[in-house]
């Protein structure tokens, strides 16, 4: 007969405090999303629990760099509504990467995430940065390849 095994206190705090930097220069931005929600949900560990935040931390590093195949640029458009009436707006995929590439990939990722109050815990562990610095050196992140 088999355990199942179930996240503990102990492994929340240990998975709070480990954090992995990816670089994204390069990486298509579906696939580095889709590696980057895995990691902060926590299903690449084997102590996996749906219902406890047991993911890690990610640093996305050269966002302004990231490609996308196809027309994409041209075809796929973002909307969102600024509150006021006839306040719907669209911005194109490639004018967005323009304007706020670290914008496009959290919401690569957090379109990937469960849709409840704990993926809000999740996306706060996300850190996007345009350039190759960030300021987290302290959490001592160590280098993934996504």
């Amino acid at each position: 007969m088999t355990n199942t095994t179930f996240a503990t206190p102990e492994k929340n705090h240990e998975a709070m405090n480990t954090w992995h930097v990816i670089d994204a220069s390069g990486q298509t931005l579906g696939r580095m999303a889709t590696r980057i929600a895995t990691i902060l949900m926590g299903k690449h560990r084997p102590d996996y629990t749906p219902h406890i935040l047991v993911g890690e931390g990610v640093i996305v590093i050269n966002a302004d760099k990231i490609k996308i195949s196809g027309n994409k640029g041209e075809t796929r458009v973002y909307t969102f509504y600024t509150g006021h009436p006839g306040g719907l707006r669209e911005k194109k995929l490639g004018d967005y990467l323009a304007s706020a590439p670290e914008e496009v990939v959290r919401l690569a990722v957090r379109r990937m995430l469960p849709k409840n109050r704990i993926a809000r815990r999740m996306i706060s562990r996300l850190k996007v940065y345009r350039g190759a610095e960030h300021p987290h050196a302290a959490q001592k992140p160590s280098p993934l390849e996504a």
